[in-house]
């Protein structure tokens, strides 16, 4: 390899991410300057990155710039891994079933999943068939052929396979001269990016499930068959990522929703939750310990109508960009009406009506309104992705002067009702300017500096996401990482520049002067509905006792206790309690154990020698006997154990 390295004048020059040089010469492979800096970063290079720009290993050099060599170590790796395993997955496929069509993969979060056309549905028989094909292919370690061509050659190759999914895919690509394919034993498809210089890099994958899919997600459309799989860089990164599905399964919420009888779904209400007593219990609780937060926290809690004219949506925007997510009716008199899908406009309302002073701000608006979105059937999924659900907002109208201690009060608010559901690891992103915005870039600077501010002198870490604001405002995004390491978007604190110059909304300044105010959009949980299912499978389940929906169960051991029991369940009714009893004629064995698999948080036993003493035996749910007690010292200390947390003061 000497003869690759030259002087600075007569060679192409990259510099390292350490600082170093490489001198090469022109045409030398990229693995061959990733072999000049190491074998161990030769043997582990994946692909590699000039200025920033991605590049195959066996691509030659024509000019030099800021190379860094991406491993198997490297987060990055995981992207052109997965590019490969779709290539893979594509040839198996076609090899198993060659009249089956080529539609098109996608990677994802955590691997891919690719849509084929065949006239058959695919079974977990043939998943298990493809998975084995592939592993035999890799073993034999094919050459990954890459080549551009233009979009004529590309299109004239598919139509000669009968590729014609492909075709049209090649018809939507905007590029006017070239783009890159690639090849596995005679298996081609359109890649945007690099993939892997060998195959042994793609052991570590599994298929996971086959389903049905709609082309171009249209419901009308021709149905396909998509095989969703995953892949990581080593064994490791696998299993951990299997054991820690396989735990997020156990504690899917739609597998509790049954099991512990909260809620349902219909086909003949797509999106819309049913919730039965048990679940509205837990909705109610946490209604009610946000209202005592909202009121304590200076929040006025306000409702605006369900069902409001176009013109009202009109003015806000949202009838001319987000009327593909509305639901929408005519009357008999010919006006139009919308289901709200946001309830800013009605708080923009609320404020507009009357004369407001600068004395009467800050005005902060809280309210739990039932908010609709068309939400396409194949993306509903459980409580997180529904199209009727309840938003905790707030809007709070402010001057200029107010908005930095706003933001400070409310982070104050809503970091410490996060800590006191149990998440304590909260990432917060700040969201800066777009390109296309309203607003002066004084405005920008003002309000963007208040966010930042605010989070400063709360001592908090936080990422900056530029050009990702809302064109109407910055904003700030809360993430919530629960107990199995799953990241969820929950909260949010938005700056709004939009709404109050639509609604020309105004209050009466010291010197007399109308002065437009600023809006701020809050919301903590999002919606309740999904907050409600991350909470059940961040506990699994088991929420604490204080929103459990039945937070203690009277058992009798025999019928002769079945008085008794009704006086203890009213004691314990009378303190506020969610309780029942279990009456049945079973074993008192039989009784513990299904209470405890219904995560009940405390369990009261009575039998003769209780009912003689006017006491009972508790048990919590984790199976712990908590010894036997007099009514009056169990009920108070259950009732105790059981009050929502105190109001978060600042």
């Amino acid at each position: 390899m000497s003869e690759v390295f030259l002087s600075e004048c007569e060679g192409i020059s990259f510099i390292l991410p350490d600082g170093s040089h490489r001198i090469v010469s022109k045409g030398t492979s990229l693995h061959t300057v990733a072999e000049s800096i190491s074998s161990s970063v030769a043997k582990n290079a994946v692909y590699a990155e000039i200025d920033g720009r991605p590049a195959d290993l066996d691509e030659t050099v024509q000019d030099g710039g800021h190379l860094n060599i991406i491993t198997l170590f490297d987060e990055e790796a995981l992207i052109p891994v997965r590019r490969s395993c779709l290539m893979l997955l594509a040839a198996a496929v076609k090899q198993l079933y060659p009249s089956v069509r080529l539609v098109g993969g996608q990677q994802t979060e955590n691997g891919f999943h690719y849509d084929f056309a065949a006239s058959t549905p695919f079974t977990m028989d043939d998943l298990t068939r493809i998975e084995a094909q592939m592993v035999r292919l890799i073993a034999e370690n094919p050459v990954l052929l890459k080549e551009k061509v233009t979009k004529l050659q590309a299109k004239e190759y598919f139509l000669k396979s009968g590729e014609d999914f492909k075709c049209l895919k090649v018809d939507d690509i905007k590029l006017n001269d070239s783009l890159k394919i690639c090849q596995i034993q005679g298996c081609m498809d359109i890649i945007d990016g690099p993939v892997v210089p060998d195959t042994r890099f793609l052991k570590y994958f599994r298929l996971l499930k086959v389903s049905g899919a709609y082309w171009q997600g249209s419901a009308e459309s021709i149905q396909l068959q998509r095989i969703t799989g995953t892949a990581w860089v080593s064994n490791k990164q696998l299993k951990e990522w299997l054991e820690r599905t396989e735990e997020a399964e156990k504690r899917d919420h739609r597998k509790l929703g049954r099991e512990l009888d909260l809620f349902h779904f219909q086909d003949n209400a797509p999106g819309a939750v049913f919730w039965h007593p048990r679940g509205w219990a837990i909705f109610q609780a946490l209604i009610a310990y946000m209202r005592k937060q909202h009121d304590t926290a200076g929040y006025y809690e306000v409702n605006t109508p369900d069902v409001m004219d176009r013109g009202l949506w009109e003015l806000s925007g949202h009838w001319d960009n987000y009327h593909d997510h509305m639901f929408t009716t005519q009357t008999e008199d010919g006006r139009s009406f919308a289901l709200k899908p946001m309830n800013c406009p009605g708080a923009v309302s609320l404020f507009k009506h009357g004369i407001k002073s600068y004395r009467d701000l800050p005005v902060r608006l809280s309210e739990f309104g039932k908010v609709h979105r068309y939400e396409p059937s194949g993306s509903l999924h459980g409580l997180f992705r529904v199209r009727h659900f309840t938003q905790d907002d707030a809007h709070i109208f402010c001057t200029q002067q107010q908005v930095k201690a706003e933001c400070i009060n409310i982070l104050k608010l809503v970091l410490g009702i996060y800590k006191q559901f149990g998440f304590e690891d909260i990432l917060i992103k700040l969201s800066t300017r777009p390109e296309k915005r309203i607003g002066s870039d004084a405005d920008w600077d003002r309000l963007e500096n208040a966010l930042s501010t605010s989070l400063e002198a709360q001592g908090l870490q936080w990422s900056v996401n530029p050009g990702e604001g809302a064109f109407y405002g910055p904003k700030l995004e809360f993430v919530l990482r629960d107990a199995i390491g799953r990241d969820w978007q929950c909260g949010t604190l938005q700056v709004d520049m939009n709404l109050p110059a639509r609604f020309d909304i105004n209050y009466i300044a010291e010197d007399g002067l109308a002065i437009r105010p600023v809006m701020l959009h809050r919301a903590l949980f999002g919606s309740l509905e999904r907050f409600t299912g991350i909470l059940l499978e961040h506990y699994a389940g088991k929420l604490p006792a204080w929103l459990s929906p039945v937070q203690a169960v009277v058992m009798t051991i025999t019928d002769k206790q079945q008085a008794y029991a009704q006086q203890v369940m009213k004691m314990l009714r009378q303190k506020g309690l969610r309780c029942e009893t279990d009456l049945r004629n079973e074993k008192i064995g039989y009784k513990i154990r299904e209470q405890t698999l219904a995560r009940t948080p405390f369990l009261l036993i009575i039998g003769d020698a209780e009912e003689s003493e006017g006491r009972v035996t508790v048990r919590d749910r984790s199976g712990k006997c908590l010894g036997t007690m007099l009514l009056d010292e169990a009920a108070d200390s259950i009732e105790l154990y059981c009050r929502p947390p105190e109001v978060v003061i600042d």
